[in-house]
């Protein structure tokens, strides 16, 4: 059986990324509008209703506005924004967070895909919050650096056109410096914290890769873990996933490039076991597993498709 999927968004950053990965596949056709009605709404209701499962890479406002739209219950919803990723009726589209996660995205007709931050924290975070490792009281923070192309077509711009208003010659800048930014929340809920966490937040000058730390006070956490007891947990959470990975070798140097361009996410934890210190780090293609990976993942877990057809693993 061939599937029909509508990508609503499809020209934007994420849905080409989207797009590319469902290329040719036999088991998916695409459904189109024609660029000339691409912002109708009764066109684009058409193609909504008409699809087996429908993918928004849109604006918080317009993927609400999309939904709305939709009235054939059949109708299975990726939403690639930020709109729904705390809403208690939508599952939330990590299939590797918990162990019957996957369960609920096949079951579900409405699903969140998560934030790029987001993916790479909870991979760290939420195993530990789960056994117990890490009280959920604990304070934490998070430092991580992305590709510039997670901000969408104006910061493509902004980096890449001397023609842009806002061109910049600039490295790497960090943002978000109130603390208010929209993932934290997120992060909070889905990990399962008491409290939300410092996330400190940057831009480097590099068009896609990330990279996300959480760095452990491990002589005040319960028992004393070691950093080798945190990757053995880990390793154990993750041992059945072919996307996520647990490096076992440590490597002295990690690239903002170490997961570009695939749809692979990969977790390194360094230790000081003397200090009582650990580095938690992810590594992923912002535009991977964190946006167009993850969303063809929870598609075909949607439709009852492999799970990892058309991923860059």
């Amino acid at each position: 059986m061939t599937a029909k999927v509508f990508i609503d968004g499809a020209a934007g950053t994420t849905g080409l990324e989207i797009r590319d990965r469902l290329a040719g596949r036999a088991d998916i056709e695409l459904i189109a509008v024609a660029e000339e009605r691409r912002k109708d709404p009764a066109a684009r209701a058409e193609a909504l209703n008409a699809a087996d499962a429908v993918v928004l890479c849109l604006p918080d406002d317009a993927a609400r506005e999309a939904v709305a739209l939709i009235a054939n219950p059949a109708v299975r919803v990726i939403d690639a924004s930020t709109a729904h990723r705390t809403a208690a009726d939508w599952a939330y589209g990590f299939a590797e967070l918990d162990p019957d996660q996957r369960d609920t995205l096949a079951a579900a007709t409405r699903i969140s895909n998560p934030g790029c931050y987001p993916t790479g924290f909870l991979a760290l975070v939420r195993p530990l919050v789960r056994a117990g490792l890490l009280p959920a009281d604990t304070p934490l923070s998070v430092n991580a650096v992305s590709g510039y192309s997670g901000g969408g077509k104006s910061m493509i711009a902004m980096f890449e056109d001397p023609a842009s208003p806002d061109a910049t010659d600039t490295a790497f800048r960090a943002y978000a410096l109130n603390l208010g930014h929209k993932h934290v929340p997120e992060m909070q809920k889905r990990a399962g914290l008491a409290h939300p966490p410092i996330f400190l937040p940057s831009v480097a000058k590099t068009y896609r890769g990330m990279l996300v730390e959480v760095p452990l006070h491990l002589h005040l956490l319960p028992g004393r873990p070691t950093g080798a007891a945190i990757r053995e947990l880990l390793a154990a959470a993750y041992d059945s996933s072919r996307v996520v990975r647990v490096i076992t070798d440590d490597r002295p140097v990690l690239t903002i490039e170490q997961a570009a361009g695939t749809d692979r996410l990969e977790l390194f934890v360094h230790a000081d076991e003397k200090a009582g210190q650990a580095r938690l780090v992810a590594a992923l293609d912002n535009l991977g597993k964190g946006a167009a990976g993850a969303a063809v993942q929870n598609l075909n877990i949607a439709l009852g498709l492999n799970e990892i057809e058309g991923l860059r693993l």
